[in-house]
C-alpha cells in the first residue's frame, strides 16, 4: 500500500465485464456510506445510494483524520481535494484539568512511523463534501427521501430487495447496511429491536468564531498556533482544535448523562454547560463565555455481532451501525472507512455475480474487521475511564506514566501507546486483505 519513500498511490478504478460487475445498493450517506461507495465503485461495481433524510448533509462539528484513516483516503485519491480543507495541527496536549501541562505528543513524528500518512483536522461537512464528490466522481447514483425499512432476499441469495417505508422495492446484487448508530438494517440483520447501548456520557458540541478569541492574548495563541488540546478531569473532559483555515474553533466536551431516556440529541442549556466548567483551566470558561447555544448528544456503543452478514451473501453491514464506539480515541469514522476500504478490496477479487463468489468476499471483510472494530470499542471504554479519573493516586500514576520515556502499554495517551499505536495507525487494509483472502477464501470455498 505503501512503500518507505512514503507515498501512498491512488487505486485505479477496476474495469469489469457485465458478468462480474454486480448493483450495490448502500443504505446511508454518512461517512462510512459515502466510503463504502467509493471503495465499491473503484472495485469496478456499480452503486446506489439511499439516504433516507430529504438532503444530502452532514452535521457535528469537527473531525480528527489520523494516520490510518488518511491512508485510506489517499488510496481512493482524494488527498489533493481534502488539502484544501484541512488544519495541520503541530501536536495534541494532555492537560489536567487546571491547565497543567501532563505530556504531549509532535503529530510529525507520530506520522513519520507511518510513511506518507499524517493526522489532518477537518469540519465534518467540509469531509463529507470530498467524499460525496469522489463517489458522484466515480458514478455513483444518490436518492434522497429513500428510508430502507427491510431487506428481501431471493432463496439462493443471488437477488436481493431494499424494500422503501413507500413501499417501493429497488433490486440489487448487495445490499450494505451503512445506516448509523440508530441502524434499521442492524435489526433487520437480526430480526428483532436492538437499541444501542448508553455509555453514561454526553458530549455538548460547538462551534465558535475565532475573531473574538483573537482579542484576547491567552486565547489568541490557541488559534494561530494550532494544536488539539485535551483537559483531563473527575468525570469530564474537554476537547478542542482549529477548524477552517483558523476561522473556526471547535470544542467538544464529555461530561455525565443527564438527558431523559429515548433522547439521543436535544438543545443544552449554556448556562448549566459552564457551570460544569467554572473552576477549570481560566481559558475553558473564558471560551465558553463565547457560546450562545449548544446542543448535546448522548454518546452510546453498539456491541459486536455474531455475524456481520447475511448467510446469502446478498446483505452485510459497515459503520457505526455494528461497532459504534466513544469518541475517546477519534476512531469511529476511522473504522468506518476501513471498513468500506476493506469491503471494496474484497468485493474487487471477485469474478462473477454468484453467490459464493459474494459469500466469499463478505467472510474475508468480517474475518478482516470484527476483532480489529472490537478492539477499538474496547480501548474507547478504557479511555472513558482514564480520562475522568478523580483527583488521587489513580489520577498520578496516569500522569506518570504519560511522563514516562518510553510510555507503557494502556497509557492515557492512547496514540502514543507502544502496543496500540502500531496496530490502530499503522493499519494497511491492502495488507490485511491479502493475509486473509487465501486462507478465510479457500476454507469458505470448501464449505460451499
Amino acid at each position: 500500500m505503501y512503500n518507505m519513500s512514503g507515498y501512498i498511490p491512488a487505486k485505479l478504478r477496476i474495469m469489469r465485464e457485465e458478468d462480474s460487475k454486480l448493483n450495490v445498493i448502500v443504505v446511508g450517506a454518512g461517512l462510512g456510506g459515502l466510503g463504502a461507495a467509493i471503495s465499491i465503485l473503484l472495485a469496478g461495481h456499480d452503486v446506489l445510494v439511499l439516504e433516507s433524510a430529504s438532503e444530502i448533509a452532514e452535521v457535528g462539528a469537527g473531525i480528527q483524520i489520523l494516520p490510518n484513516s488518511s491512508r485510506v483516503l489517499q488510496s481512493w485519491g482524494m488527498r489533493a481535494a481534502l488539502s484544501l480543507h484541512a488544519t495541520r495541527p503541530k501536536q495534541v496536549n494532555m492537560r489536567g484539568w487546571r491547565g497543567n501541562l501532563i505530556s504531549s505528543m509532535n503529530f510529525q513524528d507520530s506520522a513519520s512511523n507511518y510513511p506518507g500518512t499524517f493526522y489532518w483536522d477537518f469540519h465534518r461537512a467540509s469531509l463529507h463534501q470530498c467524499l460525496l464528490d469522489r463517489a458522484i466522481e466515480l458514478g455513483a447514483a444518490v436518492q434522497c427521501n429513500s428510508r430502507v425499512v427491510d431487506v428481501r432476499i431471493c432463496r439462493d441469495g443471488e437477488r436481493v430487495w431494499a424494500v422503501l417505508e413507500s413501499g417501493r422495492e429497488i433490486e440489487a446484487d448487495l445490499v450494505v447496511g451503512a445506516d448509523g448508530i440508530n441502524s434499521k438494517l442492524r435489526e433487520v440483520m437480526l430480526g428483532r429491536e436492538d437499541p444501542a447501548v448508553p455509555t453514561g456520557d454526553l458530549a455538548y458540541r460547538l462551534l465558535l468564531s475565532t475573531s473574538e478569541m483573537m482579542k484576547d492574548p491567552e486565547l489568541a495563541c490557541l488559534v494561530t498556533d494550532p494544536q488539539v488540546n485535551y483537559w483531563l478531569g473527575p468525570d469530564m473532559h474537554a476537547v478542542n482544535y482549529v477548524l477552517k483555515g483558523g476561522k473556526l474553533f471547535n470544542m467538544v466536551l464529555l461530561v455525565p448523562d443527564d438527558m431523559p431516556a429515548g433522547a439521543s440529541t436535544l438543545e443544552g442549556n449554556v448556562e448549566e454547560m459552564r457551570a460544569l466548567f467554572k473552576d477549570w483551566d481560566p481559558r475553558i470558561p473564558k471560551l465558553l463565555s463565547m457560546c450562545e447555544s449548544v446542543f448535546k448528544w448522548r454518546l452510546c456503543i453498539r456491541e459486536g455481532l455474531d455475524s456481520w452478514s447475511h448467510a446469502s451473501g446478498a446483505f452485510t453491514l459497515l459503520g457505526d451501525a455494528v461497532h459504534a464506539t466513544l469518541p475517546y480515541l477519534a476512531s469511529g469514522a476511522g473504522m468506518s472507512l476501513e471498513d468500506g476500504a476493506v469491503l471494496g478490496e474484497c468485493l474487487s477479487r471477485i469474478t462473477s455475480k454468484v453467490s459464493v463468489e459474494k459469500q466469499m468476499a463478505l467472510r474475508v471483510y468480517e474475518h478482516c474487521r470484527k476483532g480489529r472494530t472490537e478492539m477499538v470499542v474496547q480501548r474507547g471504554n478504557l479511555q472513558q475511564y482514564l480520562y475522568h479519573l478523580h483527583d488521587g493516586p489513580e489520577q498520578e500514576d496516569r500522569d506518570r506514566r504519560m511522563r514516562m520515556v518510553p510510555t507503557p502499554p494502556r497509557e492515557a495517551l492512547a496514540w502514543r501507546d507502544p502496543e496500540l499505536a502500531p496496530k490502530l495507525l499503522g493499519y494497511d487494509h491492502l495488507k490485511d486483505v491479502d493475509e486473509h483472502w487465501p486462507r478465510v477464501g479457500k476454507r469458505v470455498r470448501a464449505r460451499l
